[in-house]
């Protein structure tokens, strides 16, 4: 049996080719939507991509899923649990589709793969038990767990109310969720446990880096599966439901896409080098955007009028949660080379008109009327602005948690991925001195909000920086 992990840093992503090396035959578990790179591990390997399957209706990256489905020689697997509002619509009438149930199994090769209803993050998720017939095995190798338990935690069943806006969902996933990890509890301690995300992700909150473990060290050290084990529902659902991270603002997109099914790109999109004539043509249209690449400090000191800050670290993060589905996107980029990376990000969110990429010596060299720059301060400044008489507000753009921990007096707290959601709750009657705990999300932020007409002031510094008369 082959088996590789394929990880998107970005969207601390993990997806599974597994294939049966006797055979020749491989399938794709939870695949992203560039799926051009699962066929090239596949190729290296001798193997060919025969099949994929979904462990549930992702809410965070748009799957590869349809995209293998437009070849019918793929035969496809998706869950049919959870009721009739919990399907794939996009795969109903398809012949190269199966459905499955609890209990139910298929084979890739001689490797055999059995369905388990595990619902609690989402209604119809699915594990899948992975063994290896051929390779002489009687029982399961490991545990294919989606986004129902980690390295360190479990799945978070508030998704669909937090994210998608399906209220009253949060507690019944919670409790569901209780009584799915129950009913694994007494799997091997052998299985090799493999998740479909890792640290960084927004699926849980305290997700481990190690990309990888076993069902017996799970079942002794993740507090959450341990929790569900050994303790009430109660105590589980509280515990559950507490200190989750704010989900990104694209998320809410993200399940209604696959559910109906996201567009077969067929090919990624091939964005043209443009001129600052081509793109600055266009700078004051709403329906297009500007991604800058470029460091936060260069960005604040001019940049053009309405784009976003988009730096390489965080470049998937803040693409997602400022963007809308629909806009046309040029790409600042420092390299060329990069622009490959920075569509494939795009597209993996649902993000599909690239259309184009601008050289960074262009901006650098655009005349003023089209650059803006946008004000920053030391914390150190920030008592003298707000005791100047100008009426300004504060604006924490930290997540709950770190807010909760400690804050400024009368700020303000929205994450920044959730800005765009709650953009009503943002006067634009004043200017806002924005923060957060390094200034780089209070770069992001104040770039958005300049884009819908807001003024801010962006404090580029470190919260540890904050006077202590500013405390809360």
């Amino acid at each position: 049996m082959f088996l590789r992990q394929i990880f998107d840093p970005h969207l601390s992503q993990y997806a599974y080719l597994i294939g049966c090396q006797k055979t020749g035959e491989a399938i794709v578990i939870d695949p992203e939507r560039d799926i051009d790179r699962y066929r090239a591990v596949a190729a290296e390997e001798g193997l060919r991509l025969t099949a994929v399957a979904e462990t549930h209706i992702h809410a965070d990256f748009v799957s590869g899923a349809r995209e293998l489905a437009a070849d019918l020689a793929v035969q496809v697997y998706l869950s049919a649990e959870g009721g009739p509002d919990w399907q794939s619509e996009w795969a109903h009438g398809a012949s190269n589709i199966t459905l499955l149930h609890d209990g139910d199994s298929f084979k890739v090769g001689n490797i055999q793969f059995q369905a388990l209803h595990t619902p609690g993050h989402t209604p119809e998720h699915l594990v899948f038990l992975v063994t290896d017939f051929g390779g002489g095995a009687n029982e399961p190798v490991a545990l294919l767990t989606g986004d129902f338990i980690f390295v360190g935690d479990v799945g978070r069943p508030d998704l669909l109310e937090q994210a998608a806006g399906l209220v009253g969902t949060q507690e019944a996933g919670a409790r569901q969720l209780y009584t799915s990890l129950r009913k694994v509890a007494n799997l091997p301690c052998h299985l090799q446990i493999l998740p479909a995300h890792g640290a960084g992700s927004a699926c849980g909150k305290a997700l481990g880096s190690v990309p990888t473990s076993t069902f017996g060290y799970e079942a002794k050290f993740n507090h959450a599966f341990k929790l569900a084990v050994d303790g009430s529902e109660a105590d589980f659902v509280e515990f559950i439901l507490s200190g989750q991270p704010e989900p990104p603002a694209y998320f809410a997109n993200m399940k209604r896409v696959n559910k109906v099914g996201p567009a077969v790109l067929g090919m990624l999109p091939s964005p043209r080098e443009m001129t600052l004539d081509d793109v600055s043509q266009r700078l004051d249209e709403p329906g297009f955007a500007v991604l800058d690449t470029r460091d936060g400090a260069t960005f604040l000191a001019g940049h053009l009028r309405r784009s976003l800050f988009t730096p390489p670290e965080k470049f998937a993060d803040f693409a997602g949660n400022y963007l809308a589905p629909e806009d046309e996107i040029v790409v600042i980029v420092n390299n060329a080379a990069a622009t490959d990376d920075y569509v494939r990000q795009l597209v993996r969110m649902g993000f599909d008109k690239v259309i184009g990429f601008l050289p960074a010596s262009a901006v650098e060299a655009a005349p003023a009327g089209l650059k803006v720059a946008t004000c920053a301060v030391k914390f150190s400044e920030v008592p003298s602005l707000l005791a100047d008489g100008t009426r300004r507000g504060l604006l924490d753009v930290r997540k709950a948690t770190e807010f909760a921990a400690g804050h400024l007096r009368d700020a303000s707290n929205i994450a920044h991925t959730r800005l765009r959601s709650r953009l009503d709750e943002v006067s634009a009657d004043f200017p806002l001195l924005v923060h957060c705990a390094s200034g780089l999300r209070a770069t992001g932020a104040c770039a958005f909000l300049s884009r819908t007409g807001r003024e801010s002031i962006c404090i580029a510094d470190t919260f540890d920086n904050a006077p202590k008369e500013l405390l809360a």
